[in-house]
């Protein structure tokens, strides 16, 4: 009730009124809303459990987890190189209730598939990018190289008797493959599998010979023996395996990749709630558990802005389409 202002013109008294019962009804409704989030949220990751993706996906759910009080589910929807989990993701409502770890192999696809059911660009809204880390080349202990020269010269010998896995067709492992034949000369031949873990279960059983994989994923076998590092294929050593020299060091001049994982949700989705997300992941990222955790399996944390991440995605597509041209990449 308003009390104390005085008014002659009774209609102008309630025409005032009316206006402050309508500000009234809106600041009601408004705090009727209900708080993001208040429901479980799915997190999409379109590769199988076990690889990098994998473990950064849990990581960084579990903390969001924490934080909001609700529940993250992690959905893995492996197959078709990332293609299926992507599509699911595309399509959600974007309410803030389904995000996607995407990765490297969502912006190799759009060069390697004629026509994809989504836009990488245009139907997702970058949240952030959380992670970047290398690879390791590596080689199953039955094939003889012990360096990343003898490995090439390995393969000139024997030209179309190497198999390589990958995690299947325009994964980052792929990818690196492929520019590694393409700046050594050497002639091998892909194996795609449905997703990182079936292929590393191959890769151990000698089913390929060579493969570029995360050190998260691989070290424990390199340690026990049953896969053999060669080399890193990030721009400088790996503070993990500082012994290890880089592809480029080992004589590749121009050989440099990896992979990142960033938050990706459907387009649409509220800038509050991108903010939201964007903040408690970067702060995620400052925790020092978090950064141990990171640490121990060669990530290294990036947590940059929305639109920083929206820019990277766009000059990745850019640059895998040209790998993917001159290196003569297709789908096996």
């Amino acid at each position: 009730m308003i009390v104390g202002v005085p008014f002659v013109l009774g209609g102008f008294r309630w025409r005032f009124m009316g206006l402050v019962l309508a500000a009234s009804a809106c600041v009601g409704t408004a705090s009727a809303q209900p708080q993001y989030p208040n429901r479980p949220i799915r997190f999409v990751v379109p590769l199988a459990t076990g690889g990098a993706l994998d473990i950064a996906s849990r990581l960084f759910g579990q903390k969001l987890a924490d934080a909001f009080g609700q529940q993250v589910v992690i959905d893995n929807r492996p197959g078709a190189g990332g293609i299926i989990g992507a599509d699911i993701a595309a399509k959600a409502p974007p309410d803030g209730y389904t995000l996607m770890m995407g990765s490297v192999s969502h912006t190799v696809l759009p060069s390697m598939h004629k026509k994809l059911p989504y836009d990488i660009v245009k139907d997702f809204a970058p949240v952030s990018q959380l992670v970047t880390f290398p690879f390791l080349l590596l080689v199953h202990p039955s094939l003889p190289a012990k360096s990343v020269t003898e490995l090439i010269a390995f393969a000139k010998a024997k030209p179309g008797q190497i198999n390589y896995a990958s995690g299947g067709n325009g994964s980052t492992a792929h990818m690196a493959a492929e520019l590694f034949k393409s700046l050594t000369g050497i002639n091998v031949v892909h194996v795609p599998y449905k997703g990182t873990a079936p292929a590393l279960i191959g890769f151990l059983a000698g089913e390929t010979g060579l493969a570029f994989y995360s050190a998260s994923a691989t070290m424990a076998h390199v340690k026990a023996g049953r896969l053999r590092a060669l080399a890193t294929t990030g721009a400088k050593r790996s503070p993990s395996l500082p012994d290890l020299p880089t592809v480029v060091e080992a004589g590749v001049p121009g050989f440099e990749t990896g992979s990142w994982a960033g938050v990706l949700a459907p387009i649409g989705t509220p800038k509050a709630i991108i903010a939201k997300l964007h903040g408690e992941l970067t702060r995620i990222l400052q925790l020092t558990d978090a950064k141990e955790r990171l640490a121990a399996i060669d990530f290294e944390p990036v947590g940059n802005t929305p639109e920083e991440f929206g820019a990277l995605i766009r000059k990745e597509v850019a640059r895998w389409a040209k790998v993917v041209k001159e290196s003569g990449a297709k789908l096996d």
